[in-house]
């Protein structure tokens, strides 16, 4: 405290003693005591004033996200796990400390249709041993959450445990009102006492750098191995044209690092590692990795921040967590055709693109016999199409990702869909999208798993599909499904004002080749009438015969010439 700065409060004391021969009396030498014992507690009072000016102002919330899950803690605490509940035998446990980037929403479980990559992060790691506990809460800033939640944690670590903390996203705003989460700029030891004005709570305020390295200590303290992340990026990006993620390194992700550096534990930089990842995928694919607003993931944005923790742990010299990680699983299957500077040509879609393709009076996809129409000395093919499957249900189940992570610059991908898009959503077999091609979604609850999901619209699915591929340097090719052996008024059945405009318009809104099987192959059905078209089929209306699959095989290739694709240089004829 600097008395020079108050040289008001001086004079009053300066005069005080400079009248004190005149106090002869015990009543007027207590007055002079009173009076001094005054001025000083105004002089304390004055001088915390002036020290709590010095103190940096909060982060501003810029962000205008409306997240009060704090205000249901207490449902909160019964949602999330009894710390080291999971524990098996004396394995370790790896607790995850965090907000809504890591477990969104009171309960975590998606029912807004965002998700942390706290629950994917289990996907990762050897549950034979370690298991993952994820105890971040949405809303908490560093110091909410080590306040209110951290003891509850603390008491579920032992020796030989992890604990990952990634923090700041929620620390800002006002220190004493409202949501009364920010923390004080910076990594040094200054602090502020507060009073909340809504309750009269007192609370001792102190910078972001001070929790983290609380946290750090006190876990260490407990026999634990604390790793320090930084946040998340979000969909920002530098300026309208860039192609820069705008990251937050430079206030909390640089504190973190610093406090890391300082009490000699790990730091993993996951919002260097996503934003790379996110400048890779280009501005229209991230739209798809939040849900909702521009910090809080979708299910598609979890799992790739839960990817690049995963990959930062693995990555991280020297790192013991890293051991219990499950081995990066190889696909040796998908792109296996493929040929030293040949492309490789993949087929998407459902059961009339692949069926059992081997009984020649059996069902039979086009996919399996389309290899015929191209000359496999500069091309090969491979059939990558699942029965049953609806374009939501094939992305769903990761046959997707298997074509993504093959795809090289140069390679072709003929995508069908649509046969299996118009069934129940959430019920049922649950292979059903929203009727369109528009970027409406809907979060269910699914029968079978009792999990939410969002589900999007038919031509959603299929611009995700084209832009992964455009994104890989490969080339997107979409067709509109088969036509089925359903007729009326000697008229067989088309698609044109349902799935067809659907495929359509998602290949042109995402810039991709179309072609028009489901007419091709039914003027060619149509011609020959229903006795005569009967033969092309198998079993049911749907389903081809090998004579049918190489009919839509040709009208392919028909269709492939008339449009100026590259895939159209490598066919036979």
């Amino acid at each position: 405290m600097n008395v020079n700065n108050m040289p008001c409060i001086h004079k009053h004391i300066l005069s005080i003693f400079a009248l004190k021969p005149m106090f002869k009396s015990r009543k007027m030498k207590n007055l002079l005591l009173c009076s001094l014992w005054g001025l000083f507690g105004l002089l304390l009072y004055t001088g915390s004033v002036h020290a709590q000016n010095n103190i940096t102002s909060p982060m501003k919330d810029v962000n205008n996200v409306i997240d009060n899950t704090l205000d249901s803690l207490n449902k909160a605490r019964t949602a999330r796990p009894v710390a080291g509940a999971s524990r098996k035998g004396n394995n370790p446990v790896l607790f995850l400390v965090g907000n809504s980037t890591m477990r969104t929403g009171t309960l975590g479980n998606g029912n807004n249709g965002q998700w942390g990559w706290g629950y994917y992060a289990g996907d990762f790691f050897d549950t034979d041993k370690i298991t993952v506990e994820n105890h971040a809460l949405g809303g908490t800033s560093s110091r909410t959450f080590y306040t209110r939640l951290w003891p509850d944690v603390l008491k579920g670590i032992r020796p030989g445990d992890w604990v990952i903390i990634e923090l700041g996203h929620n620390d800002n705003g006002p220190y004493d009102s409202g949501r009364a989460r920010a923390s004080i700029p910076g990594i040094g030891k200054d602090s502020l006492p507060v009073t909340i004005k809504e309750t009269g709570v007192k609370e001792t305020v102190y910078t972001y750098g001070e929790y983290m390295r609380r946290f750090v200590q006190e876990a260490k303290a407990k026999g634990a191995h604390p790793i320090l992340v930084s946040l998340t990026p979000r969909n920002a990006w530098e300026d309208k044209d860039s192609t820069i993620v705008t990251r937050v390194n430079k206030t909390f992700g640089l504190w973190a690092k610093q406090i890391a550096k300082e009490q000699k534990v790990p730091f993993i930089d996951l919002n260097d590692i996503s934003a790379r990842k996110f400048e890779k995928f280009g501005k229209e694919k991230v739209q798809y990795l939040f849900y909702l607003d521009r910090i809080h993931t979708s299910a598609f944005g979890a799992k790739v921040n839960a990817e690049s923790a995963a990959e930062g742990i693995r990555a991280y010299k020297g790192l013991e967590l890293a051991n219990y990680l499950k081995p990066v699983a190889k696909d040796t299957i998908t792109g296996s055709s493929r040929k030293k500077g040949r492309p490789v040509l993949f087929t998407i879609g459902d059961s009339t693109v692949k069926n059992n393709d081997k009984d020649e009076n059996g069902m039979w996809g086009w996919g399996s016999v389309i290899a015929g129409e191209f000359n496999l000395n500069k091309i090969s093919v491979e059939n990558c199409a699942m029965a049953g499957r609806s374009a939501r249900t094939f992305l769903d189940e990761g046959r997707w990702d298997k074509v993504y992570n093959a795809l090289k610059p140069g390679d072709f991908v003929l995508m069908q869909f649509g046969h299996n898009d118009g069934g129940d959503i959430h019920v049922g077999k649950a292979r059903g999208e929203l009727h369109g091609s528009g970027e409406e979604s809907k979060v269910f609850l699914m029968e079978a798993t009792g999990k939410y999901q969002v589900v999007y619209t038919f031509g959603w699915y299929l611009r995700k599909f084209i832009r992964d591929v455009k994104e890989k340097g490969a080339i997107p090719v979409v067709l509109s499904h088969t036509p089925r052996n359903k007729w009326k008024d000697g008229q067989i059945e088309r698609n044109t004002d349902t799935y067809g405009q659907w495929a359509k318009d998602a290949a042109e809104k995402a810039g991709a080749y179309y072609i028009d099987l489901n007419k091709l192959s039914a003027d060619k059905l149509q011609q020959m009438g229903p006795e005569k078209a009967a033969a092309f089929f198998n079993n049911d209306h749907t389903h081809t015969s090998l004579q049918g699959a190489r009919m839509n095989a040709r009208s392919i290739v028909e269709g492939l010439k008339a449009t100026d694709c590259p895939l159209k240089k490598y066919c036979t004829d």
